[in-house]
């Protein structure tokens, strides 16, 4: 625990070949909980007569090499982790509030995850780093990636990505609503996803990214 934060790891002490696909896994069952567990206070706060203060989580996962052990000293010891690794999954678990969505994993999570239902949200470079990493919402299972209606927000939004990158102004307005109304269809809440996009959008209206932009997104705070 780290103040309202938990964090969580996985193929230590014990190997896991699997860490990657389990520990998302975990995140959408966190993510599964929320709804009921608010309703729940929002029925005791009704009994008990005061306000309702729902539960909002982010989750940030990002698979790499870390430095696994005990440490520490007489004052504090613990079982942790450190590393880089880690680092970006504290600040991927930061960019949820910017990009609307529920559970954001690093590149080589999605890679190592496949069977399940990711869009790419971003290439960014995240606070405190310069290589941008590509970064990807987790939507939901195996089942959710199986339906038409899934496979279709991903051409769609996929497009909407290649227009953005490219300034193409004139095609990516449209594919933004298009990738919406895919969204809806499939039951995912994206709004704020595509209201991030069209607002970009706009601003290259009168901002103009340079010509070797690349298409990098600079996030200047941790989220």
């Amino acid at each position: 625990y780290m103040g309202d934060a938990l964090m969580a790891f996985w193929n230590a002490p014990l190997d896991d070949p699997e860490h990657a696909l389990n520990a998302c896994r975990a995140a959408l069952a966190v993510r599964a909980q929320i709804a009921p567990l608010n309703e729940r206070l929002r029925q005791l706060a009704g009994q008990e007569e005061r306000d309702f203060v729902p539960v909002k989580i982010g989750v940030g996962l990002n698979t790499g090499e870390c430095c696994v052990g005990n440490m520490g000293s007489d004052q504090r010891f613990d079982y942790s982790v450190l590393g880089d690794a880690v680092n970006l999954a504290s600040r991927l678990e930061g960019q949820t509030r910017t990009y609307g969505v529920g559970i954001i994993v690093g590149a080589e999570t999605r890679q190592q995850a496949d069977d399940l239902a990711f869009l790419e949200l971003d290439l960014i470079t995240v606070k405190g780093k310069s290589i941008p990493e590509r970064i990807f919402a987790l939507l939901g299972d195996e089942d959710l990636k199986a339906t038409d209606a899934f496979r279709y927000l991903a051409d769609i939004h996929s497009d909407l990505l290649a227009a953005y990158r490219a300034v193409d102004l004139a095609g990516a307005g449209p594919l933004v609503v298009e990738a919406r109304a895919a969204a809806e269809a499939a039951a995912l809440d994206l709004s704020e996803l595509y209201d991030l996009y069209a607002a970009r959008l706009a601003d290259f209206k009168v901002n103009p990214p340079p010509s070797d932009w690349g298409g990098v997104y600079r996030a200047l705070t941790k989220g």
